[in-house]
């Protein structure tokens, strides 16, 4: 296969994806908002509707909708390979106004706009470019796009496993790390809520009659934080606390939530079981822990032979490809766990996901779509 057309053709469509892209960056869509992630869903099904794919929306009472389409439907030679990625982002309603859609030399900014709304743009254009070269891939293409991935992929988990299951391969739209470079490996994401009940009293006339939840969290904390494995990769943050009521009053309650993150899916048993054997120092304290791991890690075995075959790719393109790994998670995570093959970070290339100077490469977005390409048309 000419893998130089793939480049060519989605070269002399840089403008249509940079107008695409806009109009998805200007269509808000934070998790937390229905309708927004609802009017971004309709639009991107009539995107694959565009393109000859059978598209439809899959509805939640409480999230936004998914998308779930397909290309090539008669190419029954083989599974279909799954394109993943995810249409709600960070940035709550009312952002852009703060970070409207702006283009400056080579890069464009905006609320999303790398995390991950040009991966969608990119998986749309790679499709329009094997179409436009009349190349069909061996089997059908399956694409589909989470609604809440920002909030842990609660409302289609169940839809992205049975779709990763019937698939050969899983191709994540997530952005590139640093440098372009693919995510070979992602760790593995938990929450925990540590809760104590203490009891109430009078700190300056009988502070000995209560029971202070604050103190009795803040030694059980130090246990949590010994649990942690920084050089093997296994870390955690306590990131929230909540507690007390007056400073005069010997708090009953107090909070914490806690992020943890590991590099192996043999960790999760061991930092489970440990968290939640927690025991109270304090005799009339009361523990109630919640949560554990949401999200296993993506390991590299399972990234390791598409990596290979995206570095040939990508030379034979002028790209010199390298992998990565990373603390975040994506829905990555649950595809490779289940045994698929997955290869993350084939989204744009850019910075500050997350952040106010959110922005992608523009040159970047026609080599993205057509590394893309040239991966479904080969594997």
């Amino acid at each position: 296969m000419d893998v130089k057309s793939l480049l060519e053709a989605c070269r002399s469509e840089l403008r249509l994806m940079l107008q695409c892209l806009r109009q998805t960056v200007e269509m808000e869509s934070p998790s937390s908002s229905k309708p927004g992630v609802d009017c971004l869903a309709r639009f991107i099904a009539e995107e694959c509707r565009q393109r000859a794919g059978k598209a439809h929306l899959l509805k939640h009472p409480v999230a936004g909708c998914a998308v779930a389409a397909e290309f090539w439907a008669g190419e029954r030679g083989q599974k279909p390979i799954l394109l993943l990625g995810h249409l709600d982002t960070v940035w709550e309603m009312g952002t852009l106004a703060q970070m409207p859609f702006r283009v400056r030399g080579e890069r464009a900014f905006g609320p999303g706009i790398l995390d991950m709304k040009s991966g969608i743009v990119i998986g749309l254009w790679a499709i329009r470019a094997l179409q436009a070269l009349r190349i069909s891939p061996s089997g059908p293409i399956r694409f589909f796009l989470n609604s809440d991935e920002e909030v842990s992929s609660v409302a289609f988990r169940k839809e992205i496993l049975a779709e990763a299951g019937a698939a050969r391969a899983v191709l994540v739209l997530e952005p590139a790390a640093a440098g372009g470079a693919l995510k070979t490996e992602r760790k593995g994401v938990g929450e925990f809520k540590i809760s104590v009940h203490g009891r109430s009293a009078h700190a300056g006339v009988n502070p000995g009659a209560g029971v202070n939840a604050i103190r009795e969290l803040t030694r059980q904390l130090w246990r949590v934080e010994a649990m942690a494995r920084p050089r093997q990769g296994l870390t955690i943050n306590v990131g929230r606390i909540e507690g007390g009521t007056r400073s005069n009053v010997v708090p009953e309650r107090a909070t914490a939530w806690i992020d943890v993150r590991i590099p192996r899916l043999r960790d999760r048993a061991e930092i489970e079981r440990q968290v939640h054997r927690l025991k109270p120092y304090h005799p009339e304290a009361r523990l109630e822990i919640e949560g554990g791991i949401n999200r296993p890690p993506m390991e590299r075995k399972m990234a390791a032979a598409l990596f290979r075959k995206a570095r040939v790719l990508g030379r034979a393109m002028g790209m010199e490809l390298s992998e990565a790994s990373t603390g975040g998670g994506s829905d990555g995570n649950f595809t490779a766990a289940l045994g698929i093959p997955t290869l993350d970070g084939l989204g744009a290339v850019g910075d500050g996901a997350h952040a106010r100077h959110e922005h992608i490469l523009i040159p970047e977005l026609p080599r993205r779509a057509a590394l893309l390409a040239a991966l479904m048309a080969t594997l």
